[in-house]
């Protein structure tokens, strides 16, 4: 009987060691300017800045609790059927993370919340995060994909935008105006 119960300990033990390895994700990280596919979504991370402040108030400006960043992306649909974008997250080297900010109010060319892309076809506009100055990755989501999706935010691929305000593009110009000092 001691020799049933091994060969069944035997045979069991690897498949226990499979399974609890394949519950980790896989992680791929793409560089910066690189196209990042996930599930039917292609993403490319175009530009990123950081701000101190936002809007176009200069008496009551929007202040982050640390640094406003902002994110450039592009989303492209591989697919055949209209696809939701999926919530973005910033994450730190330390694993540390930051949520997209729900609220638009003075981030140029807003991507949104609730937003998608139509088949074949192309959105874009910045996703916006309170967070430290660091190195970040930004995460990317499918809960249909079993890897881990994320594009590289190098603080060398990071404009900084000092203490000027940032404000919508005018109709005219379609340009990002700076506000004048009074």
């Amino acid at each position: 009987m001691r020799p049933a119960l091994l060969t069944i300990s035997l045979l069991v033990l690897p498949l226990l060691s499979c399974s609890s390895g394949s519950s980790k994700k896989q992680a791929v990280i793409y560089a910066a300017g690189d196209k990042a596919t996930i599930g039917a979504l292609v993403y490319n991370l175009t530009d990123a800045e950081t701000a101190q402040q936002l809007g176009d108030d200069t008496n009551s400006p929007r202040t982050p609790q640390n640094r406003f960043y902002l994110l450039k992306v592009s989303v492209s649909n591989s697919g055949n059927d209209d696809q939701p974008i999926p919530a973005m997250t910033l994450v730190d080297d330390a694993g540390e993370t930051f949520n997209e900010l729900s609220d638009g109010a003075g981030v140029p060319n807003w991507l949104g919340v609730v937003r998608k892309v139509g088949a074949a076809q192309t959105e874009q506009g910045y996703v916006a995060f309170d967070a430290p100055t660091k190195h970040y990755r930004l995460r990317l989501t499918d809960s249909l994909d079993d890897k881990e999706v994320a594009i590289d935010v190098p603080l060398t691929f990071v404009r900084e935008r000092g203490n000027n305000l940032l404000t919508q593009p005018t109709p005219e110009t379609g340009v990002l105006q700076l506000p004048k000092d009074n």
